[in-house]
């Protein structure tokens, strides 16, 4: 097959395209929760997969020629008035094509089946009866295997040319197959850790009637987009914003790969950063992956825009505009620069509406995504776009970054703004600094840092009473943040042990002036998010 060219999607045509591997398998999403996770069961099992909204054509899956389909779930009824529907003619492209839930459901409507509500609602676990393996199952040697439901509808009667090869008590059709045209409906979802086999059944779609193989890697990932960037930039100049994140420090290691010195690393201190935040990130730089650091003091210019602004869409948007402004000034330092260099990831593509179209809503605003100016005189480049947080740390290993780098937690690029409800000030940055210092250095004493994917704290816009000594107080609350997952798509908070957050609170009570009281925010994502604004 030959190799395939997706263009990312933007408003513009400033973005570099970004070569994928020859084996593409797309994920069709009408807007389930766990879109994302199928995406991510399909790169667990080596093979590239992307996410693309459910009204894309056939014409336009054609041209990118993908080996295989999912159709996602998706909390509509297909007989619902507005319910989303794909081109049927996705069907009569040969492609091999998995419907999981409502993505069923569409299948089997679309195709001259019926789908009809079930009586009562059915949520969580329940036991598959696998009457025939027709090679989806081939691989499962148990008859009766515990999978996560999650429906309203069933397909009452399946379409002409499919055979049932999986039920439960409650749902005769669990599972259909037209196995002469590649074609596979399951009620259930393989993507979710409730299903244990669901990774074997997604699996063997892939390999055994898609025809991919366990080819791409973060080795790969890297000689494709190191030969990529040397073609399509050239000689030219390459600036590239830095914070020390993994993110950013993956994309320099990257970009320096292929070009060398051509790369320019800029590094913004926007006055947001985390207590020595600007030193640690330039002796890393300099020391750890010898990547030469401009660094600018930008801090009373972003305080200044960011006085009086308390609404968190309004904060993101000053600093996503401010970062651009600063970028193009010090572009014009360096003569022709021509391209500029972010480390966007893909839920940040997701979780800002990047599929327009598509029936995600958008959750945040993020200076990488979006609101680039129309006249903007530099192209966009953005290896990293396609990737999880968790891919971008193997590729960090892959590189030969240290772990003070691949193992760091994420952190915001508009920094602590979105961790300091309200206003923003210097008095409650410093508040906010010294307390969640304090909270990281416990973190990693008690050797709990790695355990958790983030942690942070927050400062509130609220006071509460409390009593120091024999006096009264009415003074600031802080609230810790930690939670574990696997990348920013989902979370789950972090039970972190009781001593523990005893000894934190005992410590930001008593070192940092202005605070009277911690509180642990227990919520996770969904239905919460992992930053407070």
């Amino acid at each position: 097959m030959p190799s395939k060219l997706i263009a990312i999607q933007s408003s513009g045509d400033k973005y570099m395209t970004a070569s994928s591997p020859d084996q593409v398998i797309v994920v069709l999403d009408f807007g389930s929760q766990y879109s994302q996770l199928i995406a991510r069961r399909v790169r667990e099992s080596q093979v590239y997969c992307e996410i693309l909204p459910y009204d894309t054509t056939a014409n336009e899956l054609a041209a990118l020629s993908p080996d295989g389909i999912f159709l996602s779930g998706g909390p509509a009824s297909v007989y619902a008035s507005g319910a989303p529907v794909c081109d049927p003619e996705i069907f009569e492209l040969g492609i091999p094509i998995m419907g999981i839930c409502y993505g069923m459901q569409i299948m089997a409507h679309l195709l001259g089946g019926e789908v009809e509500p079930v009586a009562t609602r059915e949520y969580g676990l329940a036991q598959l009866r696998i009457n025939e393996k027709d090679g989806l199952f081939d691989s499962i040697s148990s008859g009766r295997i515990p999978v996560w439901m999650s429906h309203g509808d069933n397909v009452s009667q399946i379409p002409e040319g499919f055979k049932v090869i999986a039920y439960t008590d409650k749902l005769p059709v669990s599972a259909m197959a037209d196995r002469e045209r590649s074609f596979f409906g399951l009620q259930f979802h393989p993507e979710v850790v409730h299903t244990p086999a669901g990774k074997d059944i997604i699996a063997n779609f892939l390999f055994r009637f898609c025809g991919c193989s366990p080819s791409w890697t973060m080795k790969s990932f890297i000689q494709q987009n190191v030969s990529r960037i040397r073609r399509e930039v050239g000689n030219k100049l390459v600036l590239c914003a830095v914070s020390g994140g993994v993110d950013s420090s993956v994309l320099a290691a990257l970009i320096h790969e292929a070009i060398g010195d051509q790369l320019i690393c800029i590094f913004v201190d926007n006055g947001l950063l985390r207590k020595n935040e600007a030193r640690g990130v330039i002796e890393t730089f300099r020391n750890d992956l010898c990547i030469d650091l401009h660094f600018v003091d930008a801090g009373g210019r972003f305080l200044k825009e960011l006085a009086g602004v308390s609404d968190p869409e309004i904060k993101r948007k000053t600093i996503g505009g401010e970062f651009i402004a600063v970028f193009q000034e010090e572009a014009r330092k360096f003569g022709d620069v021509r391209f500029l260099a972010q480390g966007t990831l893909y839920p940040d593509v997701i979780e800002s509406g990047g599929h327009s179209d598509g029936p995600a809503a958008t959750i945040k605003s993020h200076h990488n995504v979006g609101g680039l100016p129309e006249n903007m005189d530099m192209e966009l480049i953005e290896p990293l776009r396609d990737l999880f947080k968790d891919e971008v740390r193997h590729l960090a290993n892959e590189l030969g970054l240290s772990d003070k780098v691949s193992k760091r937690h994420p952190f915001p690029g508009p920094g602590l703004a979105v961790r300091l409800v309200g206003d923003i000030t210097p008095e409650r940055l410093d508040i906010l600094r010294e307390a969640d210092a304090i909270f990281i250095d416990e973190l990693r004493s008690a050797n709990l840092y790695h355990d958790v994917w983030q942690a942070f704290a927050v400062l509130l816009p609220t006071k509460s009473v409390g009593v120091m000594g024999d006096e009264r107080t009415y003074d600031q609350v802080i609230a810790l943040r930690a939670v574990t997952g696997e990348d920013a798509m989902t979370a789950d908070w972090a039970k972190l042990p009781y001593d523990f957050l005893g000894r934190v609170s005992n410590r930001i009570i008593n070192e940092v002036r202005g605070v009277n009281r911690v509180v642990y925010d227990i919520s996770s994502k969904p239905p919460s998010t992992i930053e407070w604004e």
